[in-house]
Parts: C-alpha cells; sequence; structure tokens
C-alpha cells in the first residue's frame, strides 16, 4: 500500500472549499494509510470547514486584490511575501507527494512553491470564466480539470482534462426522494413547490425580490421553501408559515429540498450550476453581479445557450421575473424540456475522474 502525502488548498467560498474536500475523500477511500494537509486562508471559512470534514488545515495570510486603492492593497505584497514564506515551510515540513489546488487566494502561493520545488501540481478550475489565481498557475501545473468547454483561451490545452466540478455524493440519487422530501418538508401535495437558494451566506437582492413577490407567488398556487442565508435570517424568519412559505437559515439536506422542488430560483456559482445540472429541474439562474469578470453570468450563459435554464439578471428582476416565472409555471412542456436539456450537461462522475489524474501524478512520480 502507497503511502502518500496530499496537499491541499483553495477556499475564500464554499465553491473552493467543497470540491477540495470531495477530492480529499475520493482520495482517502482509494488509499485509506494517504495523509492530507489542507492550507487555506487564515480568516476564511475553510479554516472552519475542513476541520468539520475531519481534516487538518493551516492558514496563510493572505487575501485578494481588491479594485480599488484600499489599505488591504496596500497590504497586499506584505501578505504575500508572509504566505510564501509560510507556504515555503509548509511544504518542506510536510513533503507531498502531489499538490491540489482548487482556486482561491490560498492556492496562489502554495501551489507556487509546489512548482518550483517540482512537486506534481493539478489545479481544479470550476468555473467557465477562470480566475486569476488560476490562470496564474496553469503555466507550470502538471494537469488543470475543468468543467467547461472553451477554456484554452485561457489555459494550455494540452494540459486540460473535462472532468466537471466535483459534486455532493448525495445529490447523485434525488429523483429516488419525491415522498421522503414532500414528507420532510411538511409539504402539500397539489401545489408547486418553489426552492429560493442564494449561496450560503444568502443573496440580498434575491431576498428582496422574494418578499415583494409573496403574493404573486400564492395566487399561482406555489409553497416556497426560501433559503434566506445566515446574514438575512432575522430581517426574513417572520415570514415562517404564512401562506405557504418555509424559511431557512441554511439547509443542510439540500438533497431533499431539490427532490421537493418543481422550478428552482438559484445564484450561478459554479457549484451550484454543477450540483443542478445533476438535479434535472428547471432553474431561474439570477446571477450575482458582484463577483469576479462576471463570472456567475457567464456560467449560467453556458446552460441558457443549451435552452437549459432560464435567467434573469439582477437590473431586469422588476421588470422581467413575473413575467418569465408565469410562462414557466404555466407551461409544463417548457419546465420538462428545461429539466431534460440541464440534465443532459450533467458529469456526475467528476470527483473520480479528477481523482484518476491525481492517480497518474502519484504514479508517475513514485
Amino acid at each position: 500500500m502507497s503511502h502518500y502525502k496530499v496537499i491541499l488548498s483553495g477556499g475564500g467560498t464554499g465553491g473552493h472549499i467543497y470540491p477540495a474536500i470531495a477530492i480529499a475523500n475520493e482520495i482517502k477511500s482509494r488509499y485509506p494509510d494517504a495523509e492530507f494537509l489542507f492550507v487555506g486562508a487564515k480568516d476564511r471559512m475553510e479554516m472552519e470547514k475542513v476541520p468539520q470534514s475531519g481534516y487538518e488545515i493551516k492558514g496563510l495570510w493572505i487575501s485578494g486584490i481588491q479594485r480599488k486603492l484600499t489599505l488591504k492593497n496596500l497590504m497586499f505584497p506584505f501578505k504575500l511575501i508572509s504566505s510564501l514564506w509560510k507556504a515555503n515551510k509548509i511544504v518542506k515540513e510536510f513533503k507531498p507527494d502531489v499538490a491540489i489546488g482548487t482556486g482561491g487566494f490560498a492556492s496562489g502561493p502554495l501551489l507556487y512553491v509546489a512548482n518550483v520545488k517540482h512537486i506534481p501540481t493539478l489545479i481544479q478550475e470550476q468555473n467557465s470564466y477562470p480566475g486569476i489565481t488560476n490562470k496564474l498557475l496553469a503555466k507550470k501545473a502538471n494537469k488543470i480539470c475543468v468543467a467547461y468547454d472553451n477554456l484554452e483561451r485561457f489555459f494550455p490545452k494540452e494540459k486540460l482534462i473535462k472532468t466537471g466540478n466535483p459534486v455532493r455524493k448525495t445529490l447523485l440519487s434525488v429523483s429516488d426522494k419525491l415522498v421522503e422530501a414532500k414528507d420532510a418538508f411538511k409539504l402539500k401535495h397539489g401545489k408547486y413547490t418553489v426552492l429560493v437558494v442564494g449561496g450560503s451566506l444568502g443573496a440580498r437582492r434575491i431576498n428582496e425580490l422574494i418578499e415583494k413577490e409573496l403574493d404573486f407567488f400564492d395566487t399561482h398556487n406555489v409553497q416556497l421553501i426560501w433559503q434566506c442565508g445566515k446574514l438575512y435570517y432575522q430581517q426574513y424568519k417572520m415570514y415562517n408559515h404564512v401562506n405557504n412559505v418555509q424559511v431557512y437559515e441554511f439547509l443542510n439536506n439540500m438533497d431533499l429540498a431539490y427532490a421537493a422542488a418543481d422550478i428552482i430560483i438559484s445564484r450561478a456559482g459554479a457549484s451550484s450550476v454543477s450540483e443542478l445540472c445533476i438535479v434535472g429541474k428547471p432553474v431561474i439562474f439570477i446571477p450575482s453581479p458582484n463577483v469576479a469578470e462576471d463570472h456567475q453570468t457567464k456560467n449560467a450563459m453556458a446552460l441558457v445557450k443549451n435552452d437549459a435554464a432560464v435567467i434573469i439578471k439582477e437590473e431586469d428582476l422588476d421588470a422581467d421575473f413575473e413575467n418569465k416565472f408565469g410562462n414557466l409555471i404555466q407551461s409544463p412542456e417548457k419546465q420538462k424540456s428545461l429539466g431534460i436539456n440541464i440534465k443532459k450537461l450533467a458529469l456526475a462522475n467528476a470527483t473520480k475522474d479528477i481523482v484518476n489524474e491525481v492517480e497518474k501524478l502519484l504514479k508517475a512520480k513514485k
């Protein structure tokens, strides 16, 4: 049995953290003796989520570059030097056989150091439009696993492997859970169930929309499962159990929420998009305009082009939402075709395919 040592880095948001954890879990299932170490950004959510998943993590003092001149930006060179120094120390002590980066600022210094020390590296890029960290690391990386087509514009073509994004295992069997899901949420039969998800922290603009449209939903025979997010729960919890509305800070049983839904309203972060392809239900995407390179709009458009989803931009919500939602709920054919088309884009074996590539790097090194 090979005693491999694997170092993983990625974070800042759930979209970078959960893929790294999924990849580690899959390697562990193949190599129970393997040793793992995660590297994250000191004050971000990975410092809490990774230990909850049973892995050790070390934090770097790093953050992104803001778009305007701020104190944070002036600190950036010092943070970068500090992080490179610490990443160097971590790699020297841990002596990994492979380094895996899933995006986010912390993976920059760590993979840079691994490349300098000739440790094989693999990058997993979740988005249809790569972040700055992965673009910089791509030149030296051995393999780049992606979820979308046409990324040779940004990455060396010979290193690209289209694998898809890792998703939670529980989502692979959503279609069998309808009855269980309706019971879990105590939903009424004979009503449309609409699930609203705005990311783990919540999405202010989506929450404002849902509050404004509660009567509209009621007239369309809709019951709502509304994940408003941690930052907004106090503000919206008063709507819980009013007119067929359920309000949640966070949904732990996401598989059942997806299973219960007839229509889903969601942000278009890369991991949400990958999950929704596997779930195969009609989706209305409301991309966040506040993300780097507007990548959520690009993620959503990749599906809309294939007639696999509906998109409404934030600035068009007041003008378009009732119209687009009304058309969708009144057309079972449209709902069905969106569900079929989005499922065609699913890449359900992503985690296994990525770990197959990791294995090749490990075996080549040995």
